[in-house]
């Protein structure tokens, strides 16, 4: 489930006025609420590659991967094969999707005769093609993704279009959308309302990181001080688990 909009912002305000140190504008709340869920999606991928370095610890190691696989999940996407042929050629590959922050897998063929392509950078993939010890085949094709285009090959001649791509998406924008009531903002769910699309047990982080971004940005040293308090015994806390 998705982290909603309306409750982050309610505690916001809450724990900003609790000192009365002032209001968090929807358009400031905005800002510092995708700030907020870009640095926690960012995060995934460092502590991932952290907790896979871990030596003499499988356990741990496994729990934090399923954690964080778990909350990766809502943004991984498959394109299939008729999305893909969608997207504009160039140099016989094909552009990627623009909500694409890291491709995981490309595969070139259709069903369960697609094959994953072993994705290399743009030297080792010219390298590849030339060299007959390891020139990709049908069976070990290869892939190159570069200028948000990715191509394969597959031992032809010419390059290709894959079949499939699936990828990790950015997270969706938030909003906090409203009504002027009495000239005050009121919460007024519409179409183009956008919820926190992190984990529910991101909440508490997300309401951390927005009070200190908000306390920066009205150089309030106190707000900032809480926020940032907080978000450090969060993080000891997830770091036990």
């Amino acid at each position: 489930m998705a982290v909603n909009v309306d409750t982050v912002y309610q505690k916001v305000l809450a724990l900003a006025n609790k000192e009365q140190r002032g209001y968090i504008t929807p358009q400031d709340f905005n800002l510092f609420a995708n700030q907020a869920q870009l640095e926690v999606f960012e995060q995934y991928f460092y502590d991932l590659g952290k907790a896979r370095k871990v030596q003499g610890n499988d356990v741990y190691a496994a729990d934090v991967d399923d954690i964080i696989e778990h909350k990766l999940n809502v943004f991984e996407v498959t394109a299939d094969p008729a999305t893909v042929a969608a997207y504009p050629t160039f140099g016989k590959g094909k552009v990627l999707p623009s909500d694409v922050y890291r491709v995981l897998y490309v595969a070139l063929g259709k069903g369960t005769l697609g094959k994953e392509c072993e994705i290399l950078n743009a030297r080792d993939y010219i390298n590849n093609k030339l060299s007959p010890l390891t020139r990709p085949s049908v069976s070990f094709p290869i892939a190159n993704i570069q200028k948000n285009v990715v191509k394969v090959n597959n031992g032809g001649t010419s390059d290709l279009a894959p079949n499939s791509i699936t990828y990790i998406k950015n997270p969706e924008k938030v909003n906090w959308t409203y009504v002027v009531v009495n000239k005050k903002a009121m919460y007024n769910a519409t179409t183009t309302t956008g919820h926190f699309e992190l984990h529910q047990s991101e909440e508490i982080q997300l309401v951390n990181k927005i009070l200190r971004l908000a306390g920066l940005a009205a150089q309030q040293p106190d707000i900032m001080r809480a926020g940032g308090a907080m978000e450090s015994m969060t993080k000891q806390e997830q770091q036990k688990i």
